[in-house]
């Protein structure tokens, strides 16, 4: 198994719950430091002294053929590479007009080629082999605009987007995707994340909670196992899933046929909450005309 953003965060939490179940772990991020501390971590929790716990530092986002050429070196060096967990990313919150271009070209690169480019690199092999699992980490933000989000929204929706195109092309050959939607999660990421999140953005988030990086990393893992596309966590995961399943291939019959008779009722759920979202954000912007007045 290789897990992008291993070195932090829900990657070292499904590179550590691997280990614990007897797997082969290599780990990959850029920061060296960071990758080296997290091995001796995730080493501690490995089942048995004989498994290969190891790290690769890796720009994942800068040069296709480096990629490439470093994942196809792995996998002669360590064996095929039957699962690939895709955790690498990051949120720079911000309205669209105070985000500035590299900042946007970031988030395109650290949250949408850092997922497509190791998957490019390896799925002809997982094909040709006829076996292999792809889990993608996007967001609830994969299905569903946020005030302060336009740019990190629209990076977690292409995500989707791929993923649906390559579950098309790789179900066939017996390699599964999964599609992973974690709402906030008490990350390393996330602390960095609220440094710059507006005031209506963490009223519109507070309401879901904040979720431990072990529980993400178990229903990523045990749902890319049983091959299911989506990959949600809590009731309004779910929520948000169902009501927005669209062409999304249906984990079973019985989940879609629970989707049919669910999706118009929670459609008006939805509706109810963005109509809430909408209320914050409006009650932030009189609270600022307000406060200017009186300054």
């Amino acid at each position: 198994m290789s897990v992008t953003g291993g070195s932090s965060g829900i990657g070292k939490s499904v590179a550590t719950l691997a280990a614990k179940h007897g797997a082969n772990v290599t780990i990959i991020a850029r920061n060296l430091k960071r990758l080296e501390e997290a091995t001796l971590d995730i080493t501690k929790a490995a089942a048995n002294s004989s498994q290969r716990i190891q790290h690769l530092s890796l720009d994942l986002s800068s040069d296709y053929s480096t990629v490439e050429n470093a994942l196809w070196a792995l996998e002669e060096e360590s064996g095929p590479i039957y699962m690939l967990i895709n955790c690498a990313g990051g949120a720079v919150c911000g309205k669209l007009e105070d985000t500035s271009a590299n900042d946007i070209q970031g988030q395109i690169s650290m949250n949408f080629l850092s997922t497509v480019y190791p998957t490019k690199a390896l799925i002809s092999r997982m094909k040709s082999r006829g076996e292999g699992i792809v889990a993608i980490t996007g967001s609830i933000s994969s299905l569903f605009g946020i005030y302060g989000f336009s740019i990190y929204s629209s990076t977690k929706f292409a995500l989707r987007g791929f993923a649906e195109a390559l579950q098309m092309e790789t179900k066939p050959y017996g390699v599964s995707v999964t599609l992973a939607f974690p709402p906030d999660t008490d990350t390393p990421g996330f602390a960095n994340e609220q440094k710059t999140k507006p005031m209506e953005t963490r009223l519109i988030c507070e309401s879901a909670g904040l979720i431990h990086p072990d529980v993400v990393a178990e229903k990523i893992l045990n749902d890319a196992l049983k091959g299911k596309f989506f990959s949600y966590v809590g009731l309004e995961g779910w929520l948000v899933s169902t009501v927005c399943a669209g062409m999304s291939p249906p984990s079973s019959y019985s989940a879609l046929v629970l989707e049919v008779l669910l999706m118009g009722p929670l459609r008006l759920v939805s509706a109810g909450l963005l109509m809430n979202f909408n209320a914050i954000v409006k009650k932030c912007k009189h609270d600022r005309n307000k406060n200017k007045k009186v300054e």
